[in-house]
C-alpha cells in the first residue's frame, strides 16, 4: 500500500486489515456490502474519515450489485445505503458519506464511483490543510523549543485516507524540526495507539515512546508533556468532541495542568445540527473486548462489563477544534472570569444594577453570554451560557437561560468581526439617548469636537455619529433593527444608543468593549454638563450636539 489506506480495484475497495497491525500487514479486498460492513463492525477499517470513505465505496458496490440492463433498483441502493450508514453510529463521517454519494444513485455506479473517489482526493488535501493549520497553532501556544506531544488512540493514514489528522499534525511538527518526542497512550481495551500509532510513527521517522493510558495524567503532572493533540469522531454546534474512550480524561488532566488540548479532524467531522455532546449516541462494544485479549480471557467468566467505545469532552475543555478551514472552535477558560470580573466592576460603577446589563465574548462559531436574571456584583465564572451566533440559541449553560438581549449581542457578531460586547445602562448615556429619541424611528446623535470621541473608535477623531434604536418590548426585534443597520451602515463606530435602556460597545476584546462604552458615558456627561449645544434637535433624523 501506498500513502494512502484505500484503493479502488477493479470493482473492489482495497486496504490494510488493521486488526493484523503492526505484525501483519495483510490486504483485504471487499467486494459485497456484507464485507463492507463488516470490516467498518470489527474494526478492520476504523477512523472516522476512513469509515465514511469505506462507507461510499459500500454504496458503490450496492448501485453496481443492484443494476441490470442499466436500470439502477434505486429503493433497493438507498436500502443498503441505510444499513452502511447504521454500522456505526458515533462517528458522522459514516452518515456523512454516505449521504453524499446516494444522491448520485439514480445516475449509475459509475457516478457513484465519480463522487466517492471526489471525497477519497479531498481527503488527502483537507488532511494536510488541517494538519498545517494545527502545527500552526500548536507553535503559537507553545513557540521557541522542541515540542513533547501526547497523542491518544490513532489519526494518521489508517484512520483517514491519507496522512492523518492529529498524527498528519505530529508530521508537520517533525518536518519543521519543532518536535521532539511524542508520547502515544495505548488506548484500551484495543490498543490502537500501540498497535497502530506507534508503526506509523516509526514508519515516519518520528521519536516516540509508548504509555499506559493511566499514566497520561503522571506525565503531565511531571513536566513531560506540552500539548495534546486528539482527533475526532463527532463534534457539535457547541464544540463538544466525540472520540475514543479516554479522551475526556485526558482533557481534564490538561485542563489541571494548564496544558493545551487540540482536536484536529476535517469539517466533515463537524456536525452542526447536533447541538450539544449530549444528543451524541455512544456506541457501546461487546464485553470480550475487555475480558480478554488475544484470545486469553484476563478476567472471571460471566464478568459484567461497561465497554463505550467513545467519550464526549464538553468543548469548554478544548482548547481549540481545528480544521482545513482553521481554528472552528476555541475554548478560554479565562472568558468565564473574566467577564464576571468586568461585570462586578460595572456593577460597582452602578452601571450594571441588580441583574440589569449583560456582557459576552465570542468563541467562533459561538459565544458565552452572561446567564439572565443574575445578580452582576456576584456574578461568577459559573453563571455563563453558550449560544450560537448565527440564532441565539443555547447550546450549553447549566440550565441557565441567556439575558434577555443576547440577541443584540448576536447581530454585533453576525455583522463585523467584534470579539466581545458590553451592554450597560450608564445614566447620562441613557438620557442622552432617551431624550433625543424619535419614536419607533432609528435617529443618529452627532458629536463633535470632543477629546474623547477619539476613544469610540470611530474613523474620525473629532466627530461620530451614534445610532439611537426604539427600544421595542421584544428585545430580538432590537436586534433585528441593529444588525439591518449595521449592514446597511458599515462604517458605523462600534458603540450605539437603544433609547430608554441604555449603551452598547464592542471591540476586539473585553477591555477594548468595556473602554469604549466608558468613553461614550464619559462623553454625554460631557454634553450634558456643558448644556446644550447651538445645534441641538431632530434634523433628517440627525441630531447634532457640539461645542457652541
Amino acid at each position: 500500500m501506498d500513502d494512502s489506506s484505500l484503493l479502488w480495484d477493479d470493482g473492489a475497495l482495497v486496504t490494510i486489515d488493521q486488526r493484523g497491525l503492526p505484525h501483519e500487514a495483510r490486504e483485504l479486498r471487499l467486494r459485497t456490502v456484507d464485507q463492507v460492513i463488516d470490516a467498518i463492525k470489527v474494526l478492520a477499517i476504523r477512523g472516522a474519515p476512513a469509515i465514511g470513505i469505506a462507507g461510499a465505496f459500500g454504496v458503490v458496490i450496492a448501485t453496481a450489485a443492484h443494476t441490470v440492463d442499466g436500470v439502477v433498483d434505486e429503493q433497493a441502493v438507498q436500502a443498503e445505503a441505510n444499513r452502511i450508514a447504521a454500522a456505526r453510529p458515533t462517528a458522522v463521517n459514516l452518515a456523512w458519506a454516505v449521504e453524499r454519494v446516494r444522491a448520485r444513485v439514480a445516475q449509475g455506479a459509475e457516478a457513484v464511483l465519480a463522487e466517492t473517489l471526489d471525497i477519497l482526493a479531498e481527503d488527502g488535501r483537507v488532511n494536510r490543510a488541517a494538519a498545517a493549520n494545527a502545527a500552526d497553532l500548536v507553535q503559537e501556544l507553545c513557540p521557541d523549543r522542541p515540542l513533547r506531544v501526547l497523542t491518544h488512540c490513532n489519526t494518521g493514514r489508517l484512520a483517514t485516507s491519507a496522512f492523518g489528522s492529529a498524527i498528519g499534525a505530529l508530521r508537520v511538527l517533525s518536518e519543521r524540526g519543532a518536535l521532539e518526542r511524542v508520547l502515544v497512550g495505548e488506548t484500551r481495551p484495543l490498543l490502537q495507539g500501540a498497535r497502530l500509532t506507534t508503526w506509523e510513527l516509526a514508519e515516519a521517522r518520528i521519536p516516540h515512546r509508548l504509555t499506559v493510558d493511566s499514566a497520561a495524567a503522571w506525565a503531565m503532572a511531571t513536566g513531560q508533556v506540552d500539548c495534546v493533540l486528539v482527533g475526532a469522531d463527532r463534534v457539535t454546534a457547541n464544540g463538544d468532541v466525540a472520540n475514543k474512550i479516554g479522551t475526556y480524561s485526558l482533557a481534564l488532566a490538561a485542563r489541571h495542568h494548564g496544558i493545551p488540548f487540540l482536536v484536529v479532524a476535517p469539517e466533515s467531522t463537524r456536525d452542526p445540527q447536533m447541538t450539544t455532546g449530549r444528543e451524541i449516541v455512544v456506541e457501546e462494544r461487546a464485553a470480550a473486548e475487555v475480558t480478554g485479549f488475544g484470545g486469553v480471557a484476563t478476567a472471571p467468566a460471566d464478568t459484567e462489563v461497561f465497554n463505550p467505545a467513545f467519550d464526549v469532552t464538553p468543548g469548554d475543555l478544548v482548547t481549540a477544534v481545528v480544521t482545513e478551514r482553521g481554528v472552528v472552535h476555541r475554548s478560554d477558560p479565562s472568558h468565564g472570569t473574566a467577564i464576571a470580573d468586568i461585570a462586578r466592576e460595572l456593577y460597582q460603577r452602578g452601571w450594571m444594577p441588580g441583574t440589569a446589563g449583560n456582557i459576552s465574548v465570542r468563541t467562533g462559531e459561538t459565544a458565552v453570554v452572561t446567564g439572565s436574571g443574575l445578580a452582576k456584583g456576584e456574578l461568577t465564572e459559573h453563571d455563563m451560557v453558550t449560544v450560537r451566533v448565527a440564532d441565539s440559541t443555547v447550546v450549553s449553560g447549566r440550565g441557565r437561560k441567556p439575558s434577555a438581549e443576547t440577541t443584540i449581542h448576536t447581530a454585533v457578531y453576525r455583522t463585523g468581526s467584534a470579539r466581545a460586547v458590553v451592554h450597560i445602562h450608564p445614566p447620562h448615556a441613557t438620557a442622552l439617548a432617551t431624550r433625543s429619541a424619535v419614536r419607533d424611528v432609528v435617529t443618529t446623535i452627532q458629536i463633535t469636537d470632543y477629546e474623547l470621541i477619539k476613544g469610540l473608535g470611530g474613523s474620525d477623531p473629532a466627530a461620530v455619529a451614534i445610532p439611537v434604536f426604539p427600544n421595542w418590548p421584544d428585545v430580538p426585534r432590537i436586534g433585528a433593527d441593529i444588525e439591518r443597520y449595521l449592514l446597511d451602515h458599515p462604517d458605523t463606530p462600534p458603540v450605539l444608543f437603544i433609547a430608554g435602556h441604555g449603551i452598547t460597545a464592542w471591540g476586539d476584546n473585553l477591555a477594548q468593549a468595556r473602554d469604549r462604552a466608558e468613553c461614550l458615558e464619559a462623553l454625554c456627561e460631557l454634553v450634558s454638563r456643558t448644556g446644550s449645544p447651538a445645534a441641538f434637535g431632530a434634523r433628517d433624523n440627525i441630531l447634532e450636539i457640539g461645542l457652541a
